[in-house]
């Protein structure tokens, strides 16, 4: 969990999706991406990680929020996604050991976040949340929290900044 108190509000960050998008981003695309992924870097195990914008790295800081990793990389995000992104070591969620999967539909990050987040407000910036989840999480969780689903063909877009700045401003006006 996170070190002393603080109202700053959560940013849960998945990767895959989010960051790493399922299709290469392309060139000249308007949301400052430079480059279409043809090639794998050579320091890289993962082709992928060429698909990660050095520029949502910076994007995401100056959001204000305590950004943490919420990906099934847990740990490694810290060792590899967040150099590339120009990234701090951040919080890690560990995930429990458990196959049993949610009933109804909810995502099985969902009850878990809601716990780390310990009635801290939060964003999370996922490709999988649904309504079911924002449902759940309106009904139990006692602060504001924002679920926003990433395309994940496309990753993370100024729009989707944008929605995350304004519910930030939001949150601010409600403190």
């Amino acid at each position: 969990m996170l070190p002393g108190p603080t109202r700053r509000p959560l940013i849960f960050l998945d990767v895959d999706g989010p960051l790493i998008p399922f299709k290469a981003r392309l060139v000249g695309r308007k949301h400052s991406f430079r480059r279409a992924v043809t090639q794998p870097p050579a320091d890289a195990g993962n082709p992928l990680l060429d698909r990660l914008d050095p520029d949502d790295g910076r994007r995401l800081s100056a959001l204000g929020g305590q950004l943490v990793w919420a990906t099934t990389w847990m740990a490694e995000a810290n060792e590899v996604v967040s150099p590339r992104l120009g990234l701090p070591d951040l919080p890690v969620v560990e995930w429990p050991d458990s196959d049993d999967d949610p009933k109804h539909g909810l995502h099985w990050k969902t009850m878990h976040l809601v716990r780390w987040a310990a009635g801290h407000p939060f964003v999370w910036l996922d490709d999988e949340t649904t309504d079911v989840d924002r449902r759940w999480v309106a009904a139990h969780h006692s602060e504001r929290a924002l679920l926003r689903r990433i395309d994940p063909y496309v990753g993370l877009t100024e729009a989707d900044l944008s929605a995350v700045r304004q519910w930030l401003v939001q949150d601010e006006g409600a403190a």
